[in-house]
């Protein structure tokens, strides 16, 4: 009985000694809770490492008021990459002020879009701090919104080594606002429209915003880093044929990006029951990591 008494003590004090320290009930990673500052507001999250990680990434969010992706995380963690997921600005325990379509205001402003860039900055910065392996290779994985911060963030930070965009757009703010109120949330919109039909009416519809345009060319044309774009066809946000036809020439330019489509999806392609997308992602990434190690080293 005293034996159990003072284990259990000693473990209650350690738990207080180290009260962001939380480990899974998985043995296959640890989850330590972290805050960071960013424009003078906290925000918080949480930092997934494997026993043995082969690549870092942060998690950037999409345009809900979205908290930590732990399941995704925890999805990525298994696979033997370093986590740092964190709730968005005005979200869960993170301090700031939510900027979304469901408060009324305009969360693809470009000054919105560069906060959370910069937020996303904080986060890798904060991230390598605490990577056992301070040369672990650190990338940016995102949703959707994210196709437009992640370039803003890329191009300022030399810290990010590659990226991975789930559904993610290639054309400007201004265009994905036109063809997402010309499909209108109709799930059946592919079913009476053509690619041409789409295509015309985001390069031509008068807007219904009167804002600056945030064109994430304007960034991706700076980067050098290798990215990977995963669309689904059915997809009626962004116009995935457009947001390609924009990739390809990208590539022609020999931009290192590359792009998988999957013809049943929609733009839930990260979370979705098909595992696909998840899956090609993490193999992309651990052959990248791979290759930026090998670069590194030679140099």
């Amino acid at each position: 009985m005293k034996i159990n008494f003072f284990s259990n003590v000693f473990i209650w004090l350690l738990l207080i000694a180290l009260p962001e320290m939380v480990f899974s009930q998985s043995t296959d990673f640890t989850i330590q809770d972290v805050k960071f500052e960013s424009q003078g507001i906290t925000l918080a999250g949480s930092i997934l490492q494997p026993k043995n990680s082969f690549a870092a990434v942060v998690i950037v969010h999409g345009s809900d008021p979205v908290k930590r992706e732990m399941e995704f995380a925890k999805h990525l963690a298994k696979e033997g990459i370093a986590v740092f997921t964190y709730d968005k600005r005005g979200v869960g325990e993170s301090g700031g002020v939510y900027v979304g379509p469901s408060v009324g205001t305009n969360n693809i402003d470009s000054t919105n879009l560069n906060l959370l860039a910069h937020d996303a900055n904080v986060a890798v910065k904060t991230f390598r701090t605490y990577l056992k392996d301070k040369k672990t290779p650190i990338g940016l994985v995102g949703f959707s919104q994210a196709g437009w911060i992640i370039p803003i963030a890329a191009s300022k930070n030399p810290q990010i080594d590659f990226m991975v965009l789930f559904s993610c757009p290639t054309i400007t703010t201004l265009e994905q606002l036109r063809f997402q109120f010309y499909t209108n949330g109709n799930n059946s919109f592919w079913e009476n429209h053509t690619e041409a039909d789409a295509i015309e009416h985001t390069r031509n519809d008068p807007d219904r915003y009167q804002f600056v345009a945030t064109d994430p060319k304007t960034y991706l044309n700076t980067l050098s880093i290798p990215g990977l774009w995963l669309f689904g066809e059915k997809d009626i946000q962004i116009p995935v044929k457009l947001c390609i036809e924009q990739l390809n020439t990208l590539k022609v330019q020999g931009k290192p990006f590359e792009y998988t489509f999957f013809s049943k999806l929609g733009h839930n392609t990260s979370s979705s029951n098909d595992t696909a997308p998840v899956d090609i992602a993490v193999q992309w990434i651990k052959q990248k990591a791979l290759d930026i190690k090998k670069n590194k080293a030679s140099k």
